[in-house]
């Protein structure tokens, strides 16, 4: 969270400078643009996840190694005036995560403890379905910042939910349909032809994704309280 407000400082600076150096009218392009009841447009970006762990016992933490993602979506949008819109942005967000499980976790493991043991690798690919309120400043010549806050819900295709094997025959399983919370900014800029916007927005999950294994022992899985999906989306956005 703090790269991501960060960055928001930054980016909120320097477009705060460059609306003071360029005040000075210009020529608005796509002037009717944003006076449209309904718009659409389409998405492309990339993610970074990881988890969110609570544990039982200061065992040690699991290290989450994270690989970049791939998003694709849809955007409908709903105007409700000059400064809020409300928007739909389904799509597929793919995202592949690696944990790395302390030795000590396995101190009362009954077989020998390889490195495969230590090593889940978790690969996600959701049906994202993100409902967000878009609030956005006055225009400034051929931009407009904004920011967005919201829900989403997701179905995890590879969630693994009904395989009947579990970590013991490694398969490392979660829950298929999770919740989230996002919260993030960006900047509308108007070109001749298009809307072209780029944007970063972090994303919280609401709900514990981990499903235990059989054996209530189990080394994978019986020290989480909670695990969630915690992350940064960063999406190009036409409309």
């Amino acid at each position: 969270m703090k790269y991501i407000f960060s960055l928001l400082f930054v980016v909120s600076s320097i477009t705060t400078s460059n609306a003071q150096l360029f005040s000075k009218e210009k020529v608005q392009n796509l002037q009717s643009v944003d006076k449209s009841t309904l718009s659409w447009g389409y998405y492309l970006g990339f993610n970074n996840l990881d988890f969110k762990f609570d544990y039982n016992n200061n065992l040690g933490d699991i290290q989450t190694e994270r690989s970049v993602g791939f998003n694709v979506g849809l955007i409908g949008n709903l105007r409700i005036n000059d400064h809020f819109d409300l928007r739909l942005e389904p799509g597929l967000v793919i995202s592949q995560r690696n944990l790395n499980y302390p030795t000590n976790y396995f101190d009362n493991f009954e077989d020998e403890v390889s490195d495969s043991d230590l090593l889940r690798e978790v690969k996600s690919t959701y049906v994202y379905f993100p409902l967000l309120l878009k609030i956005s400043t006055k225009r400034i010549n051929n931009i407009k910042p904004f920011i967005l806050t919201g829900i989403s819900t997701a179905i995890n295709l590879s969630s693994n939910e009904k395989n009947p094997d579990d970590n013991s025959a490694g398969e490392f399983r979660m829950k298929k349909n999770a919740q989230f919370y996002e919260l993030g900014f960006g900047i509308d800029f108007y070109l001749d032809r298009f809307k072209f916007t780029p944007s970063i927005r972090g994303v919280f999950a609401l709900n514990d994704e981990l499903i235990r294994d059989k054996d209530p022992n189990s080394p994978w899985t019986s020290n989480i309280n909670k695990m969630q999906t915690r992350g940064v989306f960063i999406n190009f956005t036409v409309q």
